[in-house]
């Protein structure tokens, strides 16, 4: 194969057309950001540049929230000191002398008995509209220097909608088909829609969407559940997405085990599964039954081999994997999640080099 970019070489991998060399990435924990810095020398901020990360994120999508002083009256109770807000007025408080480190406990301002007009009078944000120049040009530096743009939109419905509404009260939402449900996510899908429509106008090649549906043994939800609430509201998402942009690929995250939703995602356009976490789903059985129609990101688990196996562990898992997905490509394998600070930087060593090692 001809000498490819970055760019051109994920891009072909995630399409299954073949591959020249196995592309890696990694997200680190701050506590392993400074593990970073300390063994290269370089800040945390050129980490995709040290270990040449294959696409580069497209920033400036601005959530224009109420801001902090119009969520407060939704904790009654109070917060903790130092609690902040999301744009859409879920509540984050640290936790207790720094034990927790960047973990934290989330407050959702519309869990509990609220009614209709409650929901009504919520201040939602909305995603700036703008021009989109700014987005623009960033997605064609990105691609003129060789990476992959990419648009990220972590808890795209069912997440954004759980986090304000509480998870349990959401569920039964649904459950008793309340129309409480139905304008929260349609809320929420909307601005998705403006979002998603936004990174495609800007041109990105890969739009990564992602709600957590998995548990680490059975899907969150009925596969009725999920058909009725979610998947057509997702469905809206992509759809807004590809009539800008036809050939954008869409990935999608969810943890735990998502395999009675796989062939759903493909039906409404998802290209890429991420991260089949290997405590919860077998790559080589996923594979089986998908690699055909879908490309993956992950499989390397962040619970298991990274924080517990060898270096020589992660290099043969590594190696098995692409395997597994064989010469046209369709993996990119790295970690499943955030690497945590127990996971020795060994490790972490020598998953990049058996990606550069594998032929």
């Amino acid at each position: 194969m001809k000498k490819l970019s970055p760019r051109e070489n994920l891009l072909s991998l995630y399409r299954r057309e073949g591959y020249a060399y196995a592309p890696a990435e990694i997200v680190l924990c701050p506590a392993q950001e400074r593990a970073f810095t300390q063994k290269t020398g370089r800040p945390a901020s050129e980490l995709a540049d040290y270990f040449n990360f294959p696409f580069r994120p497209v920033h400036g999508l601005r959530l224009a929230g109420a801001g902090e002083e119009a969520f407060r009256r939704y904790f009654p109770g109070g917060l903790k000191e130092g609690a902040w807000f999301s744009g859409w007025g879920v509540a984050y408080e640290s936790g207790s002398s720094g034990a927790s480190l960047h973990f934290t406990r989330m407050r959702h301002p519309l869990a509990g008995d609220i009614t209709m007009d409650d929901l009504a009078a919520y201040p939602f944000p909305a995603f700036m509209r703008e021009n989109g120049e700014a987005q623009r040009a960033q997605a064609e530096a990105i691609k003129a220097a060789g990476f992959a743009a990419i648009g990220d939109m972590p808890c795209t419905v069912w997440e954004t909608a759980w986090y304000m509404r509480g998870m349990e009260d959401l569920m039964v939402d649904m459950a008793e088909g309340d129309e409480k449900a139905a304008f929260l996510l349609d809320t929420v899908t909307a601005q998705s829609v403006e979002q998603a429509s936004a990174y495609a106008r800007a041109g990105v090649d890969i739009l990564a969407l992602g709600d957590d549906i998995g548990m680490q043994r059975a899907p969150l939800m009925s596969l009725a559940m999920y058909r009725e609430w979610l998947k057509p509201r997702l469905a809206r998402v992509i759809a807004a997405a590809r009539e800008i942009k036809p050939d954008v690929l869409i990935q999608y995250h969810s943890c735990g085990y998502a395999e009675p939703f796989i062939g759903d995602l493909i039906e409404i356009g998802v290209d890429i599964l991420n991260p089949v976490q290997p405590e919860s789903m077998s790559f080589a059985e996923i594979h089986a039954k998908y690699g055909n129609r879908l490309s993956f990101n992950g499989t390397l688990g962040t619970q298991t081999i990274m924080p517990f196996g060898t270096p020589e562990d992660v290099r043969r898992t590594v190696f098995e994997h692409l395997d597994i997905a064989g010469e046209k490509g369709g993996l990119l394998v790295c970690p499943t999640h955030m690497v945590e600070p127990e996971v020795p930087w060994e490790n972490i060593a020598a998953y990049f080099e058996a990606c550069k090692a594998y032929k």
